[in-house]
């Protein structure tokens, strides 16, 4: 049991220095400007052909899902996505809804436990949230490549900026929680 509960929290720290901040049920106290720089000026309006960017979900939001609509709009900005890619954006923006909203739940549904659970339970509880990252970034991966595929040169490297900055300011800042 503590060898797979040492593996998931192996596994969510890689998710965590790995990831802009897109899934992350617990980024609320990094809010979603530190994660990368923006190139994009506040109030700026949307880019042409980006209509659904950010069409917020229907229901109540949680904290991951507040922080995902903002994430969705800073990155469709800092990636320039295009018309052309709207239909790869769509999905992977989806896609990082869907997570949110399924972590934002599985968050709730632990804290109302917290009261009667054992610190076994506590444990188990959190791996359960680490193993639900993890098969979130395995439905996130698919839908980020099929968006990366089809970005320009100039987009992939900017891209790639883009998430560097993120790994580097989620070190940065769990260096910084160490000390």
């Amino acid at each position: 049991m503590m060898k797979l509960s040492g593996r998931a929290a192996l596994v969510a720290s890689v998710v965590l220095i790995s990831l802009p901040g897109a899934v992350l049920a617990q980024s609320a106290s990094t809010p979603p400007s530190a994660a990368a720089p923006s190139t994009e000026h506040p109030g700026a309006p949307a880019q042409p052909g980006t209509s659904n960017q950010s069409s917020a979900p229907a229901q109540p939001i949680g904290p991951a899902a507040q922080h995902v609509e903002a994430r969705i709009k800073q990155l469709h900005g800092q990636l320039h996505i295009t018309s052309a890619q709207d239909s790869q954006w769509n999905q992977f923006a989806q896609t990082m809804r869907d997570n949110a909203r399924d972590m934002d739940e599985a968050a709730e549904q632990r804290a109302q436990q917290f009261a009667t659970m054992t610190a076994v339970e506590n444990m188990q509880s959190y791996e359960k949230l680490a193993e639900d990252h993890v098969q979130h970034l395995q439905k996130l991966i698919p839908a980020f490549q099929a968006l990366y595929d089809s970005m320009s040169p100039e987009q992939k490297k900017t891209t790639d900026q883009v998430f560097r900055a993120g790994a580097e300011a989620h070190a940065q800042a769990r260096s910084n929680s160490n000390q």
